[in-house]
């Protein structure tokens, strides 16, 4: 993102008003819009000396379209804390092609029990390697720790998934209840394991803590006040809920609508069109749910100091704030 950009003068953090819902929505839309995966390196490498250009103080403050795109690029592409690009297929603008193949998968309808553990593996995969990806930098976890918590979430998300489809099968609904029920079982399995592996795979970071930072409005860059495991905490959970408000729609919604698609006389005399409509289902559900689970949270928190440790305390920049992180 531009945050790890150097310079004297910090650039807004969005053209939108990100102490709303509804502008974080609109910033998320920019951060996940897949155009930016078109970007080349020399196009990148512009956008970002353009930005380096404006914190130096070498080009007017005054934010043109021009600056606000090459923003837009960088914060889809480089990682806030290191200044890296985040992998292709892991970053958030490519969250809904990457996705789609694993999530299409899940929602297979009748699937056998080999089935729903290889797409449940293949899920929690694609979550660790987005979580590592774009998680805060400060606090990484080592391979034994990265393997242990992928380990743990593949059986959390392979347990309840099959574990619950099987109760599904001997309670006593109406055949079409308890169908239903069982097109809904996956969203249950990635619910549970996927705020399971965030707290997991970023477990270092509640237990060293987080670097937290005074705000300001100066334009000066600050130094880390130091780590924090209550604002770590703060970033792990709201990133937890956010991966939830993320799985809900595309989870639900899909599996319902092709519920009743696949009762019509239309589909039925059509089977090879099942899978195709239920790929479209999931991306066009994945292209609105994302954003307005992105907005949730800001990505860079601010908090009152004395909600930290004592240690923090006093030590707030503009309004006694501080800011960290949270990751995606």
């Amino acid at each position: 993102m531009s945050s790890s950009i150097v310079g004297t003068r910090e650039l807004p953090s969005s053209q939108y008003d990100l102490s709303t819902y509804w502008g974080r929505v609109r910033h998320s839309m920019d951060i996940v819009d897949p155009r930016t995966l078109l970007t080349s390196q020399k196009a990148l490498d512009a956008h970002t000396a353009l930005l380096e250009k404006y914190k130096r103080g070498e080009i007017s403050p005054q934010m043109t379209p021009e600056l606000w795109h090459a923003k837009k690029v960088v914060d889809a592409t480089l990682h806030p804390d290191t200044g890296m690009p985040v992998f292709l297929p892991f970053r958030m603008s490519c969250f809904v092609f990457s996705n789609l193949i694993v999530t299409a998968g899940m929602l297979t309808p009748n699937l056998t029990t080999r089935g729903v553990l290889c797409w449940q593996i293949a899920n929690q995969t694609l979550n660790v390697l987005i979580n590592t990806s774009n998680a805060n930098k400060s606090s990484p976890l080592s391979n034994g720790q990265l393997a242990t918590s992928f380990f743990l979430a593949v059986g959390a998300s392979c347990g309840v998934a099959v574990g619950l489809g099987r109760v599904v099968q001997k309670v006593s609904f109406k055949p079409n209840a308890k169908m239903i029920l069982g097109r809904l079982v996956p969203f249950a399995a990635v619910a549970t394991a996927g705020v399971m592996n965030v707290c997991l795979m970023r477990g270092g970071e509640i237990k060293k803590g987080i670097d937290v930072y005074p705000t300001s409005d100066d334009g000066e860059k600050k130094e880390s006040l130091g780590k924090s495991q209550r604002a770590a905490m703060f970033a792990v959970g709201e990133t937890a809920v956010s991966r939830v408000l993320n799985a809900t729609p595309i989870m639900v919604i899909p599996p319902l609508l092709l519920v009743r698609l696949t009762a019509t006389e239309w589909l039925k005399s059509r089977p090879k069109l099942v899978m195709p409509i239920n790929c479209g289902l999931i991306f066009v559900t994945s292209i609105f749910a994302l954003p307005l689970a992105l907005g949730a949270f800001p990505q860079r928190q601010a908090v009152k100091a004395d909600s930290l440790e004592p240690y923090f305390w006093g030590k707030g920049g503009k309004e006694d704030l501080v800011e960290f992180n949270r990751g995606i």
